[in-house]
């Protein structure tokens, strides 16, 4: 039975941040997708249908943050105006301009003049009209922010223009057949998106445009599909007792989610309860992933120097004391089947790896993470010590809420997008925010 049915939603507290839980890892809350590499993003918009929304709340997006400069264009043209309200300049279609920090303020370098320096500016394209950020095309204005560690640029965007960038670039462009997991992952992202407006308030914005919260591509990752999706679903959230979720997504459970409380501290609700993802006939929905599987190995050097580099941070474990690897294995998991404790024999003893730490632990030679904590160890030794190791596991990200890989084998299933959130959230509901 589908609980997740939609009412309409009277409260306006629904809008109002609670406090989020933290992230124990320093990891995305969720890893989409693979998507094709960006292309060089052209000065003109991509053709997707725009409707706008009445009552939409406008976001604040930290596209740069710290950065030294930004490269910056409009197709329409760009208005320039001081903290103050006050007109600085009008910067011409196809015009290309550098923005710098200089001191303490914000100064724009373009062809044969220069704007500023002021302590912040805002660039307002002309009607109808884009901003382009290092060749990315975005709705909404711009802000440009001088702070300690230098120049930030915000994206001020109502928060029906900001979701088809998030949905477009963790869904990327999709078949026909995927609508209903689009749909669910829009009503998904716009949840994520009013719980955590204000996350990042004492940098000036509400959310980062990475993998930090979602990633966020602009009108440069929109799609029709991921724009229609938003557009169908306009204003709708997942709630539990009247109050957005914490919607937490990821990309590939493997066949069963996390609860909640073995990733994030106090991620206690009952909706973030570990489910199944098993169709009838025992497959998992999201067994067309790319990441369904995988496989990792180490040679004992490679084992090595990522334990030398990583465990210390994870466990506190002195670096000289990852001199030689004597073991490493799984000692307990959680109900999902997913690591919840590994130990790491070294000279001296032993070092338990909490279940989330082991995947920046076991890292890559790239410093990637490792993909899931569900996975097993097989050591070979020699002299003592590992030789090699074979990680295999399934599935990729946390594995706590919405599986996005999970939810397109749902909809190619027949499953609409109720049904698809109702399984990752048991016992929510849809509402309408605005």
């Amino acid at each position: 039975m589908v609980t997740a049915a939609i009412v309409a939603c009277s409260s306006t507290a629904v809008l109002q941040p609670p406090e989020r839980p933290p992230e124990p890892v320093p990891a995305p809350p969720h890893e989409p997708p693979p998507q094709p590499p960006p292309q060089e993003v052209p000065q003109q918009p991509p053709e997707v249908r725009h409707v706008p929304v009445a009552n939409a709340p406008v976001v604040r997006v930290g596209l740069l943050v710290g950065v030294a400069s930004a490269q910056l264009a409009a197709d329409r043209g760009l208005e320039v105006f001081a903290r103050s309200g006050a007109p600085l300049a009008t910067i011409l279609p196809g015009d290309n301009w550098t923005a710098r920090r200089r001191g303490l303020n914000v100064m724009l370098e373009g062809p044969g003049r220069d704007i500023g320096p002021v302590a912040s500016m805002t660039l307002q394209p002309r009607e109808g009209g884009s901003v382009v950020v290092n060749k990315r095309a975005y709705r909404g204005s711009l802000e440009l922010i001088v702070t300690d560690s230098g120049l930030t640029v915000v994206n001020q965007v109502s928060l029906e223009d900001y979701l088809p960038g998030v949905v477009g670039a963790e869904m990327g462009p999709r078949p026909a057949d995927d609508h209903e997991a689009l749909e669910a992952q829009a009503i998904v992202s716009r949840t994520y998106a009013l719980r955590n407006r204000g996350r990042w308030a004492a940098q000036g914005f509400d959310y980062q445009s990475g993998v930090s919260d979602q990633v966020y591509g602009g009108i440069t990752s929109e799609n029709p599909g991921a724009r229609d999706a938003v557009d169908q679903t306009a204003g709708l959230i997942v709630t539990w007792n009247g109050q957005p979720i914490d919607a937490f997504f990821f990309s590939t459970c493997g066949g069963r989610t996390e609860l909640g409380t073995e990733v994030f501290r106090g991620a206690n609700p009952a909706y973030l309860r570990s489910v199944s993802d098993l169709a009838p006939d025992g497959t998992a929905y999201c067994s067309l992933s790319p990441r369904y599987h995988w496989r990792e190995e180490f040679s004992g050097s490679q084992l090595r120097d990522a334990l030398r580099r990583y465990l210390p941070a994870a466990t506190s474990v002195a670096a000289e004391r990852v001199s030689r690897i004597r073991d490493v294995r799984v000692t307990s998991r959680t109900g999902s089947g997913r690591v919840q404790t590994m130990v790491v024999d070294l000279p001296g003893g032993s070092v338990t790896v909490p279940g989330p730490a082991t995947r920046r632990v076991l890292r890559d030679a790239s410093g990637n993470l490792l993909r899931s904590t569900l996975f097993t160890l097989r050591a070979t030794h020699a002299a003592g010590e590992v030789s090699h190791l074979v990680v295999e596991g399934s599935g990729a990200g946390h594995g706590v809420g919405f599986c996005q890989w999970g939810a397109v084998g749902r909809a190619r299933a027949g499953q609409s997008h109720e049904s698809i959130i109702s399984a990752y959230f048991p016992g929510t509901r849809i509402e309408r925010a605005y």
